[in-house]
């Protein structure tokens, strides 16, 4: 291990404020809710909230639609922990600070990680509004959180990324969603830095190395989670086709009005999940 410790120093004053605003809560999943679903964080039963500017060492949303708090709560029989809003690199964040809450989710005692975002698709036969559970991912954004010298005293620095997505957690999808009507497809996602979407050639070449999605989120926070042993799964709503795939040029705009048609299926879909957890 290595003698360094800041990233350690600040994620255990995080935890301190974090917990205490919690008020004795314990939650065991925790939820990051992506672009355009955010909504999901007002169903939270009993919450309480806490704005991510008031937690020490630990950046805020700036992204469109997202709130920027973390909500705790009751969802699905459960006591959950959700980021309504997530950090991008295309923010200006660092891979450590995109990484840094869910470290910090991790450090309070959650163990289940559901991570969400609204994604263009790569694959022609995805439709808009379909929900895409995680196989898999390739990190195109060009960092990894773990790589500098402080991830290493959280936990050990070469770990496997084999079953990134927990087997059991995806099945469990497939099955809420056959019991509740939800058209769901299962498929490798690809992360890369933002904000500019992609070009038609970046499209094509994604497609040839087998990704079926791509946004701009996801990847750094499933390694962090990973890293420190939490189980993962990840969905997308597909938001839009990538550019060029029917003539699609997709906007920021686009991807939250898809978002808003789909509200009540990605929380019955989410919400029945936790209820098998």
């Amino acid at each position: 291990m290595l003698e360094t410790n800041v990233l350690d120093e600040n994620l255990t004053l995080a935890a301190s404020v974090l917990k205490q605003r919690l008020d004795g809560r314990e939650p065991k999943i925790g939820l990051v809710l992506g672009s355009g679903l955010n909504p999901l964080g007002n169903d939270i039963a009993d919450a309480v909230y806490l704005p991510y500017v008031e937690v020490p060492r630990m950046k805020t949303s700036t992204a469109e639609g997202h709130v920027g708090r973390f909500v705790c709560g009751t969802l699905g029989d459960k006591c959950v922990l959700a980021m309504q809003g997530r950090l991008h690199g295309y923010e200006g964040n660092t891979a450590q600070e995109v990484a840094f809450p869910v470290w910090l989710l991790a450090r309070v005692g959650v163990r289940t990680l559901i991570t969400t975002n609204a994604a263009g698709a790569l694959n022609p036969k995805y439709q808009v509004g379909d929900f895409c559970i995680m196989s898999d991912q390739i990190n195109f954004t060009g960092r990894n959180p773990i790589a500098a010298p402080d991830p290493a005293n959280l936990s050990e620095r070469f770990f496997s990324m084999k079953d990134a997505f927990d087997p059991e957690l995806r099945a469990i999808t497939h099955d809420v969603a056959a019991e509740r009507g939800i058209r769901v497809q299962e498929g490798v996602y690809l992360g890369a830095l933002g904000p500019s979407f992609e070009t038609p050639a970046e499209i094509r070449m994604f497609r040839s190395w087998g990704a079926d999605t791509v946004a701009m989120s996801v990847c750094e926070e499933v390694i962090a989670a990973r890293h420190v042993g939490m189980r993962v799964l990840g969905i997308s709503l597909v938001s839009n086709m990538g550019c060029g795939i029917e003539g699609a040029s997709p906007t920021g705009i686009e991807v939250l009005d898809v978002a808003k048609t789909r509200e009540a299926d990605f929380a019955s879909l989410v919400t029945g999940v936790i209820e098998q957890l």
